[in-house]
């Protein structure tokens, strides 16, 4: 057997526009809700990611993610993330992957490489 994740956890200083933003680039849906914060979900297999609420200063991630298309180049992923409130960051694309970061300026990665889309009982 093999441990897998479970959850990441994100500290957020607003986890409700946090949560919609990764809702919308990634396809997840809003389960749960409280005073700690915000937690979305995709597929079984997939974790979940919770927005811890926090007032802490944050420095550069430690931890980011690795997004990649599904049904469309990597070109028009870039315009539909920017068009939900991405922004481009002074990294130098590579060709292979772009460097972005969310509203609250959690960097993450655009990839090149295309993957399957989720299976349809995506959200049960």
């Amino acid at each position: 057997m093999v441990s897998r994740i479970g959850d990441l956890v994100v500290k957020s200083r607003n986890p409700d526009r946090l949560s919609r933003f990764w809702c919308e680039a990634l396809g997840y849906e809003i389960a749960a809700t409280d005073e700690t914060g915000v937690a979305i979900s995709g597929a079984l297999n997939a974790p979940t990611i919770l927005f811890e609420r926090s007032n802490d200063s944050f420095g550069d991630s430690v931890l980011h993610l690795d997004l990649c298309p599904t049904d469309r180049s990597q070109a028009d992923e870039l315009e539909r993330l920017v068009a939900l409130g991405a922004t481009k960051t002074d990294v130098v694309p590579s060709g292979s992957w772009h460097v972005l970061a969310d509203p609250e300026g959690n960097k993450f990665c655009l990839m090149a490489k295309r993957i399957p889309a989720e299976p349809e009982d995506f959200h049960d």
